[in-house]
């Protein structure tokens, strides 16, 4: 297994041994197995288009009301033709947002093509109940769900935003997800916003401090967002993929956890270079 010591050279050979292992895998199991790679046949000749869904789970509790809720709406706005760049000829996106407050919604019924998809702008109201958020996105996150493309489907990117502390029992819900294949090879990222945001919450969440950001002011906002959405849609939308038939034990963790890593160490460098950069910091909260 990937441990925290792992050197960023150490990440890309692993990823680079992607190919190697796919072709093992293929030889040795069956079709029944829960990975699928990506040397599908039918790619080859373009009838058939992996799937990459992104995952937006946002807070739009009262807390977030005012500047918060209408910068963060501006850049969604803005980041959604920069994610229509994303992935390969081959590789077809979308976007699922479940936002969580008093209750939990979608703002759509179900994943829209990045193509097609158009920003509802959110308001905010009501106490963070990011428990039932996390159970509502273990019930949709499955193949009976928001995940039942035809395709060959790339794991899920999962990208967390909120302002506070939970007010219900996140745990519970949490470990609900812990349960659910897609979940637990997902690429997931989070982000504190404003001064109450709990980034060892967070952290439970995405597994890693290093896939966690904070932004304490509107044009930090707008530079993390940008930052984990773009970063993590490139890597989920390369190299393995994954099914979630999980009458089967799960294998080749190594690749995906290292997908993990690599995200982590993307994210935190560049985070470190927008914060040298000349970047206008100055609409705080």
């Amino acid at each position: 297994m990937i441990n925290e010591n792992m050197t960023e050279q150490d990440v890309n050979e692993v990823m680079n041994s992607a190919d190697t292992a796919e072709a093992a895998y293929t030889d040795n199991n069956t079709v029944d197995d829960p990975l699928d790679f990506d040397d599908d046949p039918l790619s080859a000749t373009g009838v058939s288009r992996k799937s990459l869904v992104i995952f937006f789970l946002i807070d739009t509790s009262g807390s977030m009301k005012g500047k918060k809720m209408g910068e963060l709406n501006t850049v969604m706005e803005e980041l959604i033709p920069e994610i229509r760049k994303v992935g390969e000829a081959d590789t077809e996106v979308k976007v699922a947002v479940l936002t969580f407050s008093t209750d939990v919604r979608w703002m759509y019924s179900a994943p829209i093509p990045i193509e097609e998809f158009e920003w509802a702008r959110l308001r905010a109201s009501g106490v963070t109940s990011l428990g039932a958020a996390f159970k509502e996105l273990n019930a949709r996150m499955s193949r009976n769900g928001f995940l039942n493309s035809p395709s060959l489907s790339f794991a899920p990117v999962i990208f967390l935003m909120t302002d506070g502390y939970p007010s219900d029992d996140y745990k519970a819900g949490l470990n609900e997800l812990k349960n659910n294949s897609w979940y637990k090879f997902g690429l997931k990222a989070a982000l504190g916003i404003g001064s109450e945001a709990n980034d060892n919450v967070l952290a439970e969440f995405t597994g890693s401090a290093d896939t966690v950001v904070h932004a304490y002011s509107g044009g930090q906002l707008a530079q993390m967002i940008k930052i984990i959405a773009v970063t993590s849609s490139q890597i989920g939308s390369k190299s393995m993929t994954l099914s979630d038939d999980t009458s089967h034990e799960l294998g080749e963790e190594d690749v995906f956890a290292a997908k993990q890593k690599l995200l982590g160490q993307q994210i935190q460098e560049l985070v470190n270079k927008a914060e040298t950069d000349d970047v206008p910091f100055d609409t705080g909260w």
